[in-house]
């Protein structure tokens, strides 16, 4: 076994307790030499997890020139240069650049809010090589390295204690219990393999975090062979959920895109065929193409996702899957870890008892009772005055006033496996006893105390009554010696003074975000690592039932059958393991139920992944959580999800608005691509005309209908069905009916003027501007569900106006410049012309607004 022997950078007290020998020279083991670590880090690889797989800019753009809309435009582009038309090939180049850097830019601030995620370096180390002390950073640290520990050290990775004092280590981010664990010096015999959990274990795990003493430690396992580490390759082998929306738009473009390639076919052949000139003809079937071509639906689905992702970044909330954003709106469990994630990861003290059986709740009361302030104050002189440990923190945090002004640390007994209690020695002025402030476990205390039988049997019920409510339960004990202290703490002989429960308290925002959660058809469910009574406590104070918590044991002797049927019942889960967390996320996904999980800690991983939305606590969760998860809530808010899931709604009714937007406004564009080649008439679109459209189409879609406002009921509703679609019956529906009325305006506009004769460059120009009219109709009919006309023209949103104008002062530059004429085909329009697709466009507004009632009564009945 190492010794530890005194020198600078290590407290004398902490460095003389771990060797018992104060009178040692400044030296030191020697460790690995430089040429062993470097070897080995060579051979092993550096102490870190692998990173996810990250998308270059080459791959990137390769996805994006791989888009069909843009194969369209390059094609039209080229046809047009092949004809000499060279203006009309430099725009539909430019229209082709312009796309392409759009959804490149969009693209890599994805990626670069990916990175940014990926911040969480590894913890630096302090280690003993060559026979000298280094601070190295942790990926750096090898198999066989000395670590030095002391309070406040992150360890850097598994490893055998070869010396320690009153080590304790806080292990709730990879077991979920938030009461710290004593350790104790290694065997010979044991080789460090074990799992975390438990008092007086050798080992120290990588992540862990030392709360109080020193140690010296032998590094056993890095990188991926930690715990940690073995975790996070586990994730490997977890299938994450594909996101529902992506499915289904992936699919209805693709039938779509099958389908306009087939009308696009035929319409060329029709124009060769009676028109002549395949050149034109492949220009008409290209137009048609891209009039039937919805690639708006994949990147209207990426931009809401990402403005999304944009708008909870506001709230302190970061979306590694943005899409997830969406899923959540439609989950109907949650999840949630207790440590952590319902409370806030720290001890507070929540009642004294004193031995008369009398109980006090300082925090809450702030009572003044003189016998519970001796209690409180002893409590804190019983710690270490610069604590780390979270339940000394408490006693700190609980006496303030109670500061030892006056008094010098004379002596500290630490915890050992046979006593665990702690007494701390002050002394005072000259010639007074010292004062002896001792703190432990009851029956240690008792043990002190030398209680009798009567009053053993009185703190025994009273701790039962305290554990019952969810407390930990620490007794206080308060005496003097005077003359030589004893060299152990029995020969201290203090008086019991009280009893201290403390617990770690729920987050103020937790009790409504739960009952918001039911209100909107939520459940939620605790699962936790912590003990079945604490966990029960705490879930009652939440909101939830809690009356009869399933167990880890528990659910191991149950089938899936037995599972599924318990877990209707049960909201809170104890005693679990994170392989228990995952088969119980698992249960959940075969009833069909859409899981979001929360998690803070690395055995919060596997469940993360596997969930449809995985939710990791960001200000202290490790990175295995965060790597699994696809929203990280970054002020540990558990209000946050309540934030998130009503946006992801929000998101889904605008992208059911979007969606139906671009339903309808196809129809009148592709009926106006072949309408003229079945009647005889001019041809009123092409490519540019098309693209000119698209250009107007996406920012529509893209900013207008993502902005609008959340419907009045929007967490009101249960959530959504799992199977439903969000290109629903009843969506084409409306949006046919949108699209047929669009396009009869259109058509009316078309033949009146071909009646009259118009020139084939005003018809254009006039047929174009009716449809541009009719489209903006189209924006307001679809952003409110409601049937009502001021909800579609009031509540005016910048962008609304932006595109609205910005068409508006293109369409008065393309009516008035001959530039423009002349690459749009136009011919110049009059007052009574625009006043005419004014009209158009006001009818149509008109008529679906009384329209939508209808369809608004058959969707509702319908669901």
């Amino acid at each position: 076994m190492f010794c530890v022997l005194v020198w600078t950078a290590l407290p004398c007290k902490a460095v003389c307790a771990m060797t018992q020998r104060p009178e040692a020279e400044d030296t030191a083991p020697p460790g690995l030499t430089s040429a062993e670590a470097a070897s080995r880090l060579l051979a092993e690889g550096a102490n870190e997890l692998p990173s996810g797989e990250r998308r270059t800019k080459v791959r990137i753009l390769r996805d994006v020139l791989q888009e069909p809309m843009l194969a369209l435009l390059l094609a039209g582009g080229a046809i047009y240069a092949l004809l000499g038309e060279m203006g009309d090939a430099a725009v539909l180049m430019a229209f082709a650049c312009l796309s392409v850097a759009i959804t490149l830019v969009q693209e890599m601030r994805s990626e670069k809010v990916l990175e940014a995620l990926r911040d969480l370096s590894s913890p630096r180390a302090l280690v003993i090589r060559d026979g000298t002390r280094r601070r190295i950073a942790g990926r750096e640290v090898v198999r066989g390295d000395l670590v030095l520990l002391a309070e406040g050290d992150r360890i850097p990775a598994d490893a055998l204690l070869r010396a320690a004092h009153d080590l304790q280590a806080d292990e709730s981010l990879l077991t979920g219990e938030a009461v710290p664990v004593r350790k104790r010096i290694a065997r010979a015999s044991e080789d460090g393999r074990a799992l975390p959990g438990g008092d007086d274990l050798p080992v120290v795990f990588s992540g862990s975090l030392v709360v109080r003493g020193t140690g010296l430690a032998e590094v056993t396992a890095t990188g991926a062979a930690t715990g940690i580490g073995r975790i996070g390759q586990s994730l490997a082998s977890v299938q994450v959920e594909q996101p529902r929306l992506y499915v289904q738009t992936r699919r209805i473009v693709l039938v779509l895109a099958l389908a306009g390639a087939l009308v696009s076919f035929g319409v060329g052949g029709l124009y060769a065929y009676f028109r002549g000139g395949w050149l034109e003809a492949v220009l008409a079937g290209i137009a048609i193409g891209m009039s039937m071509l919805p690639e708006e639906f994949p990147v209207v689905l990426a931009i809401f996702m990402a403005m999304g992702a944009w708008r909870l970044s506001k709230a302190r909330v970061l979306t590694r899957r943005a899409a997830a954003i969406e899923t959540l709106g439609a989950a109907t469990i949650l999840c949630t870890d207790k440590t952590g994630t319902l409370t806030q990861n720290r001890m507070t003290i929540r009642q004294v008892r004193l031995p008369d059986g009398r109980s006090f709740a300082p925090e809450r009361s702030g009572t003044t009772e003189p016998a519970v302030s001796v209690v409180l104050r002893i409590g804190r002189l019983a710690c270490d005055p610069q604590p780390f440990d979270p339940m000394e923190q408490a006693f700190h945090a609980a006496a303030p006033d109670a500061a030892p002004s006056g008094l010098a640390l004379a002596r500290s007994y630490g915890l050992r496996p046979g006593l665990l209690a702690m007494s701390q020695v002050w002394r005072g002025a000259e010639g007074e006893p010292f004062l002896v402030a001792s703190k432990g476990a009851p029956e240690a205390i008792a043990a002190l105390c030398r209680l009798s039988a009567p009053a053993r049997k009185a703190m025994s019920r009273d701790v039962d009554a305290m554990a019952e409510a969810g407390l930990r339960v620490i007794a206080v004990a308060s005496g003097s010696v005077a003359g030589d202290l004893p060299d152990g703490q029995d020969g201290l002989h203090p008086d019991f003074i009280g009893l201290v429960g403390l617990a770690d308290p729920l987050r103020d925002s937790v009790p409504q975000a739960v009952a918001e959660c039911r209100r909107a058809g939520i459940a939620v469910k605790m699962i936790t690592g912590d003990y079945p009574v604490t966990a029960a406590a705490i879930a009652r104070e939440a909101g939830l039932d809690g009356k009869h918590p399933m167990t880890g044991s528990e659910l191991d002797t149950l089938d899936d059958a037995a599972l599924a049927e318990r877990l209707s019942r049960c909201d809170v889960f104890a005693r679990i393991m994170p392989e228990q967390k995952l088969r119980i996320v698992d249960a959940l996904k075969a009833r069909n139920e859409v899981v979001a999980m929360t998690g803070d800690g690395v055995n919060d991983a596997p469940s993360l992944k596997s969930a449809h939305i995985g939710i990791a606590m960001g200000g202290r969760g490790t990175d295995v959580a965060r790597e699994a998860s696809a929203i990280v809530l970054l002020d540990d808010d558990f209000g946050s999800i309540v934030r998130a899931v009503r946006l992801g709604r929000r998101i889904y009714d605008n992208l059911r608005k979007a969606a139906g937007f671009i339903f309808a406004v196809h129809l009148p564009i592709a009926g106006l691509a072949i309408a003229p080649l079945l009647f005889g008439l001019p041809v009123i679109l092409g490519p540019i005309h098309i693209a000119f459209l698209e250009m107007v189409i996406d920012p529509v879609c893209s900013l207008v209908f993502e902005a609008e406002e959340e419907e009045a009921d929007i967490m009101d509703r249960p959530p959504r069905s799992p199977d439903a679609r969000l290109f629903s019956g009843a969506l084409i529906g409306w949006s046919i009916t949108q699209g047929l009325v669009a396009f009869a305006a259109v058509a009316a506009i078309l033949f009146w003027g071909a009646e009259r004769q118009m020139p084939e460059a005003e018809l254009r120009a006039l047929t174009f501007f009716t449809l541009v009219v009719v489209i903006i109709a189209l924006i307001f009919v679809n952003r409110s569900f409601r049937a009502s006309l001021a909800a579609a023209v009031g509540r005016p949103k910048p962008a609304l106006l932006f595109v609205i104008g910005t068409v508006a002062g293109i369409l008065g530059v393309v009516n008035v410049w001959p530039v423009a004429q002349g690459i749009f085909r136009f011919g110049p329009l009059h007052g009574d012309d625009l006043t005419l697709t004014a009209g158009a466009g006001f009818g149509v507004l008109l008529l679906l607004e009384a329209l939508k009632p209808l369809w608004h009564a058959g969707r509702t009945t319908a669901t």
